[in-house]
């Protein structure tokens, strides 16, 4: 039985405009991406990545051309609507981060779970989890800098888990960290997808990272190059 899309990118172009000069970021994408995939996008800087992510992550819209996120039109809805979608059904991990530096390992897994106004007491048996899934049972309540960077980078995945996402974006997740921590990290992502089920699309340039993905697809000045890798 054929898995169903998840994403599915259709003749996608972004133009951004620069005073007088347009910019094609993306000429013309199509992909279609099976929910359970792990998929790497992979290119030089300035090949579109980043532009890319920030379509499927519903953190902007194409100028032209349409995305379907679990068979919904994304391409033109609202902001509001957009981050709602991506409060519930997405998970973001940066290469950066991005923790809250006053908060604790739990305060920071429980935030996005407190926005959904979840209870206080849910919250935290919830981040209690995520964090032993990621091997951080006795860092729950250390300050991001009492932790080294791959235990930072595991908070952030704990928390881009708590709303118990359809898709996992990482973008240069490793990017910050040594290699034994980029390691872990990588461990933890093929353990997401080939346990739990999740979709995890990885950006970054780092090829040896792109091969732990189950398949590959290079972009070129805003175009898919030569087909996918397998």
């Amino acid at each position: 039985m054929e898995q169903k899309s998840i994403v599915k990118i259709e003749n996608v172009w972004k133009v951004y405009k620069m005073g007088e000069i347009e910019v094609n970021a993306l000429k013309g994408i199509s992909l279609d991406i099976k929910k359970g995939e792990f998929i790497a996008i992979t290119g030089a800087s300035g090949s579109g990545k980043s532009t890319m992510m920030n379509i499927v992550g519903c953190l902007d819209i194409p100028t032209k051309g349409v995305i379907y996120l679990e068979g919904n039109d994304i391409s033109h809805m609202s902001e509001s609507d957009l981050a709602q979608i991506r409060a519930k059904k997405i998970g973001f991990i940066f290469q950066q981060f991005n923790l809250i530096n006053t908060l604790s390992a739990l305060e920071n897994v429980m935030l996005p779970l407190e926005f959904q106004n979840i209870s206080t007491d849910a919250a935290r048996k919830k981040g209690e989890q995520l964090l032993k899934i990621v091997g951080l049972s006795d860092r729950m309540h250390h300050r991001p800098s009492q932790l080294s960077g791959g235990q930072q980078q595991r908070v952030a995945i704990a928390r881009s888990l708590s709303n118990d996402p359809e898709v996992i974006l990482a973008d240069e997740p490793t990017g910050n960290l040594d290699s034994k921590s980029g390691a872990e990290v990588i461990s933890l992502l093929e353990d997401l997808w080939r346990n739990e089920g999740k979709t995890v699309i990885m950006v970054t340039h780092d090829m040896g990272l792109a091969k732990h993905a189950k398949r590959q697809v290079k972009l070129k000045d805003g175009q898919i190059e030569g087909g996918e890798k397998k």
